[in-house]
């Protein structure tokens, strides 16, 4: 099991840093999550770490090896591409078996490889098929099929399933998860969906302008958001952060802020669903309801922040109704407005 470890990598597009001394370390036989925004310098740390792009600084390893100034080939990676990258001309087998027909790896071998991967994927009776007469599920797992037969011990994943429907996503992320955990090779998968992060990955390292924002588990990452962006940006809906002195401002709350800390320069953190409507608490105005089936979104302003409410079943509420919010001191977080930073309570 190959462990993967980034230090102080920094990657320079003229004088712009796309990728801004990223350090992280990923657990051999472990599923890492590069998550961020369009822009943040997930895919070009994920070329860096395949050789792909060279570093302007910084170093790489994998398996324990230096492989900063290491071409691709001899870094032990395979790549699964956002388009999957199959030679349309080539039918099932050729595209799965096309880097070790490079390799000129023996026939036996390759054979052997081939059905390997076939019964895995269950692509068995589509060998002989081009991709254009494939669905866009069975061409990603060629895809992977292709990637899997070098038995690398690190696969790469640049956003593999963005072309797919949602149903088809959600069918892909278990197969993909259940295959990374029995072949037990180290995955590095960039996404901006962080549902998929949140539900394939065993660590997340959450990207903003190109630098890592937070390094965490998913558990940790929704429960414990180290800035006001991880908490924006994890959940859905997003939780709800207001400054503090305009809670205050609006009346009806009694929560007690970190000690030490001074009450105008906070901002107050809560997730809808630990929220809920109540007969006393913080005054605010319903502006929309979204009834979802199983649970219901209540849109509503505390003076001139958004503030969403998330209640099961269906409410009451209707949109222009005065109603009061409850929160609770338990499902409290407390950031710094200057700096967005998380402040222990």
């Amino acid at each position: 099991m190959a462990q993967v470890g980034v230090d102080a990598v920094t990657k320079m597009w003229g004088a712009v840093a796309a990728v801004d001394r990223v350090s992280f370390a990923g657990e051999g036989g472990r599923f890492l999550a590069l998550l961020g925004p369009s822009g943040c310098g997930k895919s070009t740390m994920l070329r860096l770490i395949a050789g792909l792009e060279e570093p302007t600084s910084g170093r790489i390893a994998i398996g324990g090896r230096d492989v900063t100034n290491a071409p691709p080939a001899r870094r032990g990676v395979a790549m699964v591409f956002q388009n999957y990258a199959l030679f349309p001309h080539l039918s099932v087998a050729e595209n799965i078996l096309f880097g070790m027909e490079v390799r000129k790896a023996p026939r036996a071998e390759r054979e052997e490889r081939l059905a390997w991967a076939v019964d895995l994927l269950r692509l068995k009776g589509l060998l002989d098929r081009k991709p254009g007469q494939l669905s866009g599920g069975q061409q990603q797992r060629v895809a992977l099929g292709r990637a899997i037969v070098a038995q690398a011990p690190v696969c790469l994943m640049d956003e593999p399933l963005s072309n797919l429907d949602a149903q088809l996503r959600m069918e892909m992320r278990r197969e993909i998860r259940e295959l990374q955990q029995r072949l037990a090779i180290t995955m590095i998968y960039v996404t901006h969906d962080q549902v998929e992060a949140m539900t394939m990955a065993d660590q997340v390292i959450l990207m903003r302008e190109g630098r890592v924002e937070q390094d965490s588990t998913p558990d940790l990452l929704y429960e414990k958001p180290a800035s006001i962006f991880a908490a924006r940006f994890i959940g859905m809906p997003p939780m709800n952060v207001t400054p503090y002195a305009d809670i205050l401002a609006a009346g009806g709350t009694a929560l007690t802020p970190p000690a030490g800390a001074d009450p105008a320069g906070l901002a107050l953190g809560v997730r809808p669903e630990a929220a809920e409507l109540a007969g006393a608490g913080v005054p605010a105005l319903v502006e929309a309801i979204e009834y979802l089936g199983a649970d219901t979104l209540i849109e509503a302003r505390i003076g001139a922040h958004p503030f969403i409410v998330r209640v099961q079943g269906k409410t009451q509420a209707r949109a222009g109704e005065r109603v009061f919010i409850a929160l609770s001191q338990s499902a409290a977080h407390w950031f710094d407005v200057a700096s967005g930073r998380r402040v222990e309570a």
